[in-house]
């Protein structure tokens, strides 16, 4: 699988262990699968929750700044990449 950096880590909270991930290239879809790394930061998973200002969304596109709710801690500056076949 290829992957394609589609944004960066711009806040993490720990209560919802959500991260604010701010769109640079591409788009993002639920189901799409995402990979987080950074300096301690390595893993995958699936897009199941992704909100804009609060509001569940499908898809997001490059501009939008939003919420995706992760199992693992991330960090600020972590890149985010899309897995493509």
């Amino acid at each position: 699988m290829a992957e394609e950096e589609v944004g960066i880590v711009v806040k993490f909270f720990s209560k919802p262990s959500v991260a604010a991930i701010d769109l640079t290239k591409g788009s993002i879809k639920k189901g799409d699968t995402l990979m987080y790394k950074g300096h301690t930061t390595d893993f995958t998973e699936e897009v199941t929750s992704m909100e804009i200002d609060n509001q569940s969304v499908d898809e997001a596109k490059v501009g939008d700044m939003i919420g995706i709710q992760v199992k693992e801690r991330v960090r600020e500056k972590d890149k985010v990449y899309k897995l493509v076949d």
